[in-house]
């Protein structure tokens, strides 16, 4: 004979089933609605909207090639909505077409000014190699940005990817509730 369920078992089963839906839900709507939420280290946390300002100089983009394999295989990115099936990257866009750049021991300088926490790691929290991109100057190219994260030393941006397409970038971003960490 099958057991069933009291009356207070249907209920605990009903909120349990809610407490797994409504953040889904939650997470789908915001996105939907051109929110972001973003809990990585590499911006402040907090929500962020979409916004048409082509000057906004925080994007979301989906890495490509080995970047987006080293960077969802290492699980630097969990799982989304990007081709390579992980979420997209939030990063401040630190240098447009025509600007300087240059790569070195002492992190990433954009026409002269030193940006702070860019120094490239040689190894990741799990003591796993990191390829720097090459020490250089570069003139930023058309079609291009660079990316870096003043937050946090161990972000995963252009020190390693170098250059990015903005044929890549999904969204660019304003900062709507910042939360202190």
């Amino acid at each position: 004979m099958p057991k069933t369920f009291t009356r207070a078992g249907r209920k605990h089963i009903t909120i349990a089933f809610a407490a797994v839906l409504a953040p889904i839900t939650m997470a789908g709507f915001l996105a939907v609605s051109g929110i972001r939420i973003n809990t990585s280290y590499s911006l402040p946390l907090g929500l962020y909207v979409r916004t048409s300002d082509e000057r906004a100089s925080l994007i979301e983009f989906c890495p490509e090639g080995r970047f987006a394999i080293q960077s969802s295989s290492r699980g630097y990115r969990t799982h989304g909505f990007c081709p390579d099936g992980a979420v997209p990257l939030l990063k401040p866009v630190v240098a447009h077409r025509g600007d300087t750049v240059e790569v070195g021991a002492r992190g990433i300088a954009v026409n002269g000014h030193l940006l702070p926490q860019t120094v490239p790691a040689p190894k990741d929290l799990f003591a796993r190699p990191l390829e720097s991109w090459p020490t250089g100057r570069y003139e930023v190219a058309e079609g291009t940005v660079w990316v870096a994260s003043p937050y946090n030393p161990g972000s995963y941006d252009s020190r390693y990817m170098g250059p990015i397409p903005t044929r890549l970038i999904r969204a660019r971003l304003r900062p709507l509730w910042i939360f202190e960490r």
